[in-house]
């Protein structure tokens, strides 16, 4: 990297973090390529800058592994979706619930669809009905509900999330 430093002068920190003072740019770029090292502005935007004298590669290196955990420890909320039907048998919606606190524990937000067909439309209170049995089994986990359940088309849906988000 050959960039230019366009300042006269320079505040200089050395390559132990010391702190040697502001310092002609010529002198410090001098001081850099005696120790076989660069002069890497850190903040551009002060007078004078600050400049540093490190190795490029390493610091460059250090910066993509610090952005690379930071990434890693971010978590993006999905939406998880959960389609069943009002006729739902006992085990099976006792599974439908576990699958909601497995997915509410990882931090992801759930949308349940009860589906109703041809005319299952008639039976909208029987898929009322569930929708209200999901929220009264889930009131005493660490879950909220983001929607009420409503009728979207041919479908009772409703959102849970993660209490506190």
């Amino acid at each position: 990297m050959n960039e230019k430093i366009k300042a006269k002068e320079v505040r200089l920190i050395g390559k132990d973090g010391e702190n040697i003072g502001i310092v002609e740019t010529n002198k410090a770029l001098k001081m850099a390529y005696d120790e076989d090292l660069d002069l890497v502005v850190i903040s551009p935007n002060q007078a004078p800058p600050v400049a540093k004298i490190l190795n490029y590669g390493k610091y460059k290196y250090e910066l993509e592994k610090k952005a690379k955990e930071a990434k890693k420890k971010q978590h993006t909320m999905d939406v998880k979706e959960i389609k069943i039907r009002y006729k739902i048998d006992t085990h099976d919606y006792l599974v439908r619930i576990k699958s909601i606190q497995k997915f509410i524990a990882q931090g992801n937000k759930v949308k349940v669809v009860v589906m109703l067909r041809g005319r299952e439309m008639q039976h909208s209170s029987l898929a009322f009905d569930l929708a209200n049995r999901f929220i009264e089994d889930l009131k005493n986990d660490p879950i909220t509900l983001e929607k009420k359940p409503m009728l979207e088309g041919r479908n009772v849906t409703m959102y849970f999330a993660p209490q506190g988000s």
